[in-house]
């Protein structure tokens, strides 16, 4: 099973948690004090919001999957499609644990595709810097945002 993830950088959490959950009619299923998360079933969507250091607006896209087998297909899509993939073992961000392929597409959107297999206390550090447009390029890991805790 696939479902997209939508990962949106907020400047007021509170008042974003309060907006997405009249949107949904579903409060999250994961609080923190720089983080929430619906893991919504219609439509199926992880959608996350953070108020962190990083620009308002939509932060990335993605697609989070049930085990390693499907990461490592969607992975090897991209490879296939002459894509460069940023690859995680084991990255802690957004209180939780995954692996993980990042990719950024044509227009610059960077996009997640991810295996959540457990939680963190922490939100944690472990996502690659913003690519460049049109240009992808296997960045190092810096600060920012990252989803998929567990529900």
């Amino acid at each position: 099973m696939k479902r997209l993830h939508l990962h949106v950088s907020v400047p007021d959490l509170d008042r974003a948690i309060a907006f997405y959950a009249t949107l949904f009619d579903a409060q999250p299923s994961v609080v923190k004090p720089d983080y929430a998360k619906w893991m919504l079933e219609d439509p199926k969507v992880n959608f996350a919001i953070s108020q962190r250091e990083r620009a308002v607006g939509i932060d990335h896209v993605g697609i989070q999957v049930d085990g390693a087998a499907e990461l490592a297909e969607l992975a090897g899509r991209l490879k296939a499609a002459g894509e460069t993939t940023f690859d995680q073992s084991g990255a802690t961000c957004c209180y939780a644990r995954s692996d993980k392929s990042w990719v950024s597409d044509p227009a610059g959107v960077r996009w997640e595709t991810f295996h959540t297999f457990g939680e963190a206390t922490q939100y944690g550090e472990d996502e690659p810097a913003p690519a460049a447009p049109a240009a992808v390029t296997a960045a190092a890991p810096a600060s920012g945002g990252c989803c998929g805790a567990p529900a």
